[in-house]
């Protein structure tokens, strides 16, 4: 059943793991997510959720699924993936759609710069959901020992941000998610 006010989501659990971590591996290249062990224990920090589709007998269905964190001023969306079969249908604008339409906060992501084709074209489906592009240098720390930085930048809801809010959100991504800077 979904959450009062979401129509297709239901939030996911460690439950769907097995799932969501098959379409991770599938939808992105391997700097990009953490070992299948990191990516399980997020589970069991509070910030983190995921929320999907389940078919009838309420299994994850591998067609998608969004992973966020939700903090004191923003949410940030850590993978958004849409299964290949299943993309062009407007599946993921809806998912994004009914996510967004209850969010409270600036709701906030990370995307690959606009150098190829796949990269224009995934800023332009955000862009096409109220997502706005910020031209800040930003470099995704790596997501284990085995992993590489990313050149990343930052989309957000709610228009462009100025660079002290975007300071903010890059320190508070590098110390809760990616636990890269300590206080």
């Amino acid at each position: 059943m979904p959450e009062k006010g979401l129509k297709m989501l239901t939030k996911l659990n460690k439950n769907d793991f097995e799932g969501i971590f098959e379409l991770i591996e599938k939808s992105f290249p391997t700097d990009e997510y953490r070992v299948k062990s990191g990516q399980r224990a997020l589970f069991s920090v509070p910030e983190y959720e995921v929320w999907g589709i389940r078919d009838a007998e309420n299994e994850l269905k591998t067609a998608a699924f969004i992973s966020l964190w939700r903090f004191e001023d923003f949410t940030y969306g850590e993978h958004f993936a849409v299964c290949r079969n299943r993309r062009g249908n407007g599946l993921g604008a809806k998912m994004l759609a009914e996510l967004l339409e209850n969010e409270q906060n600036r709701f906030c992501l990370e995307v690959e710069p606009p150098e190829t084709e796949i990269a224009k074209r995934r800023i332009g489906f955000y862009e096409r959901n109220g997502f706005t592009l910020n031209h800040f240098p930003y470099m995704q720390p790596p997501l284990g020992e085995d992993r590489e930085p990313l050149p990343l930048m930052i989309m957000t809801t709610g228009g462009a941000i100025e660079k002290d809010e975007f300071e903010k959100i890059r320190h508070t991504l590098y110390k809760k998610v990616y636990r890269s800077i300590s206080e």
